[in-house]
């Protein structure tokens, strides 16, 4: 069973950056492909990013050049970079593995991971 949990959120300005964490154990190393979701208040949750086991990393629509995502070189942990902060990226933002095998094209259905983290709380407010 793969454990996740997430770290890092916080109260943040418009057009400032915070990042965010993810531990994550258990694993099996061809399934660690990390995604980070997002969840709005009133809203759906939403996919952000991923992160594969082979490093490349797929862009939900409208994050592609504000938010990164990276891994340690001990593969225990992985970090969203969230930059130039809107009030509309306000959410409680999760990381999720599935482990079974994975597809790309797959990526961002909820239902398609098997394993979330407990969730940490982005507030972006003036």
């Amino acid at each position: 069973q793969v454990q996740l949990v997430e770290s890092g959120g916080g109260l943040v300005q418009p057009g400032q950056a915070i990042r965010l964490s993810c531990a994550v154990a258990g694993y099996r190393w061809d399934w660690y492909n990390v995604a980070w979701f997002r969840q709005a208040p009133g809203k759906e949750r939403e996919a952000v990013i991923c992160l594969s086991n082979n490093k490349n990393t797929y862009f939900a629509d409208g994050v592609e050049g504000r938010f990164t995502v990276s891994r340690d070189s001990a593969n225990t942990t992985d970090y969203l970079n969230l930059n130039v902060l809107m009030p509309e990226d306000t959410g409680i933002y999760y990381c999720v593995n599935r482990q079974r095998p994975w597809y790309p094209t797959d990526w961002r259905l909820p239902t398609y991971y098997d394993s979330w983290g407990q969730g940490t709380q982005v507030t972006v407010s003036s």
